[in-house]
């Protein structure tokens, strides 16, 4: 992997990559109404050749390959081999012929070529150097090719990661505050940011999208299964760390009760708001 990410390479391949394959089901339940949000706003058509940016377990590499189609063609580039693998077997029982997956860092991969679209779910915010990795990811375009990608806007605005979280630091001190523009979850919640960022890559047309929905959390059923999921999500596993099982119990009880008041007959519903946030290559 490039030294470039390399904490990200680390994480995600054996801290967050594991926890994500074993629970790919919840996961693509909870992301896929947001996921679909961004891939009306990139529209894939028939034939065309598209670049999936941390494609994962392979979600959105499987909905950009039905889209494209047989004669289309697309490119999966993620930098988790467990999450690979997992995407690996997905493509392959439904018999794809039309994807390749990557093993690679976007900031740095030898991208292809002469690609229409380059889409991401929440893949692109753990770049070291963001600006970078989108000129190098505007390298895989054709002059006008489209980029669509969708991220989460700001912590306080996303009430399902929020809530959980605060409940686990009722027990363990609370760690210092990270650097916004620090690779992460939300590093791109900052929109003007962004859009300089996609300016300097050499990108125009440069738009955002801001969508507001309730997710499912953990994709479960029940109250149980939603306390579970966010109990071992990684913004809870971070903050708890090496805590004694004592400690890790009471906050997980603490998880379910914050969660019980939103708690319905399909699951627990939280807030969520991202940007789908689409732009061009200049040179069309």
């Amino acid at each position: 992997m490039a030294e470039a990410n390399s904490a990200q390479a680390h994480h995600w391949n054996f801290d967050a990559g594991p926890g994500w394959v074993a629970r790919q089901e919840q996961l693509d339940r909870m992301l896929e109404p947001l996921g679909e949000r961004g891939l009306a706003t990139a529209s894939p058509l028939a034939s065309e050749r598209a670049i999936d940016i941390g494609c994962g377990c392979g979600a959105t590499t499987i909905a950009l390959a039905q889209r494209v189609g047989e004669s289309g063609h697309v490119l999966g580039v993620d930098i988790s081999e467990p999450m690979l693998a997992r995407a690996r077997e997905r493509c392959a029982e439904l018999r794809l012929a039309n994807v390749e997956l990557m093993r690679s860092d976007a900031q740095q991969a030898q991208l292809p070529p002469a690609h229409d679209l380059a889409f991401s779910r929440f893949g692109v915010m753990f770049f070291d150097d963001p600006t970078a990795a989108m000129a190098n990811i505007a390298r895989g375009l054709d002059p006008g090719g489209r980029l669509v990608f969708v991220c989460w806007q700001a912590r306080d605005r996303n009430p399902w990661m929020g809530i959980p979280l605060a409940a686990a630091l009722q027990h363990v001190p609370a760690p210092p505050a990270p650097t916004p523009d620090a690779p992460g979850p939300f590093a791109f919640a900052d929109a003007n940011r962004v859009r300089s960022i996609l300016a300097d890559a050499g990108f125009a047309d440069i738009a955002f999208e801001g969508v507001e929905h309730e997710l499912l959390v953990g994709g479960a059923a029940d109250l149980d299964g939603a306390a579970a999921f966010a109990a071992d999500s990684g913004s809870v596993r971070s903050v708890l760390g090496d805590v004694d099982d004592d400690t890790r119990r009471r906050a997980a009880e603490s998880i379910r009760t914050a969660l019980a008041p939103y708690a319905g007959r399909d699951g627990v519903r939280l807030a969520s708001a991202v940007w789908v946030v689409s732009a061009r290559k200049v040179g069309a």
